[in-house]
């Protein structure tokens, strides 16, 4: 029997110098010191021994385990060793490398836009006033001498969520709440944000815009007012050789009402397709406060006066970049918007 364990422990470690992975090793183990293994084989035979030959046979079966247990935690030791180095090497910073520039982002178009235009008008002394998108009828439209049942409501279908409370078709509902707060006081303000009307898209439509409206009121305020502030936005966002010219229109909420346009910004004027060879673009529409609104507002037509104004921020930003597909600032597509990371 010392014969058979000396001969299982040099086969042991034989095997155990020829394992490169954990797998094996494990195997090996097993194979040797498991339940079944070589090693418990042969002492199932030290039932046959004799008094004196147990206590020897015992000695050399713990020599023998006690040489494979070394071998095996040494290769244990080993491969956990390797794997930790293997694992450190990869994790392993260069802090002399140069660093890599994470990708940068960009404004997108119509916020650029939108923020231009608040500092044109915010460097003239305006203001900027807010109000809630889901707004009531009453300020929608009956504040701004639009009626039950008036025929202009036609203009702008909207989104009705009960008879009196739909989602806004324009930013004026803010004027008026603005007129209200300031309890007869001039008022100087402009009214961003986001507008809602029953529209097939299209390349210049939209069911949701933005838009921006500027209100002006106080004693003295005439038309040649609304005209030279509109002439000034318009050449600091389009340059000092953009002119203007007004056409008389109809809005119910002002009289008189014209439509703006501005002096083609691809030909400067001499006349191109984008123009239709007219020279000029249509831009926004205006006019002086109807006395009505201004007493829904709380103000005296006798006393006061104001100017209004509105334009679509998309409409400003098709001029500005001649883009001619509106639905391009909704697609999200990066081959589009990452020319205006440049700018």
């Amino acid at each position: 029997m010392k014969e058979r364990l000396e001969a299982l422990r040099g086969e042991a470690l034989e095997a155990l110098q020829q394992v490169n992975d954990p797998g094996a090793l494990n195997e090996l183990r097993i194979k040797y010191l498991g339940k079944k293994g070589g090693l418990t084989e042969i002492l199932r035979g030290m039932g046959g021994l004799s008094a004196e030959e147990r206590p020897v046979i015992g000695q050399v079966a713990n020599d023998v385990r006690g040489a494979i247990e070394s071998a095996i935690d040494a290769l244990q030791e080993r491969f956990q060793r390797e794997e930790t180095e293997a694992r450190l090497r990869a994790e392993t910073i260069d802090v002399t490398l140069p660093g890599k520039a994470p990708a940068s982002g960009a404004v997108h178009p119509l916020n650029k836009v939108a923020q231009e235009l608040e500092d044109v008008f915010v460097g003239m002394g305006y203001t900027i006033a807010e109000g809630p998108e889901v707004e009531e009828d009453f300020y929608n439209f009956e504040a701004l001498n639009l009626p039950k049942n008036h025929p202009a409501r036609d203009m702008q279908d909207s989104f009705y969520i009960t008879d009196e409370i739909l989602m806004r078709t324009h930013t004026s509902p803010v004027q008026v709440r603005t007129m209200k707060q300031m309890n007869g006081k001039p008022v100087k303000v402009i009214c961003p944000g986001k507008v809602y009307r029953r529209d097939d898209d299209d390349a210049t439509h939209s069911f949701q815009f933005n838009q921006i409206e500027g209100l002006v009121i106080d004693k003295n305020i005439r038309m040649s007012d609304l005209k030279g502030t509109l002439l000034q936005f318009v050449q600091q966002m389009f340059g000092q050789q953009a002119q203007i010219r007004l056409r008389p229109s109809f809005f119910p909420f002002t009289e008189p009402s014209a439509e703006v346009d501005v002096t083609c910004v691809q030909c400067q004027g001499h006349g191109c397709r984008m123009c239709k060879q007219t020279g000029w673009l249509e831009i926004l529409g205006c006019g002086m406060v109807h006395p009505r609104v201004l007493e829904m507002g709380g103000y005296d037509p006798e006393e006061v006066s104001g100017f209004a104004f509105g334009m679509g921020v998309e409409r400003i930003a098709l001029l500005k970049y001649g883009i001619d597909d509106i639905r391009h600032f909704y697609t999200n597509d990066l081959r589009f918007l990452s020319q205006f990371a440049r700018m």
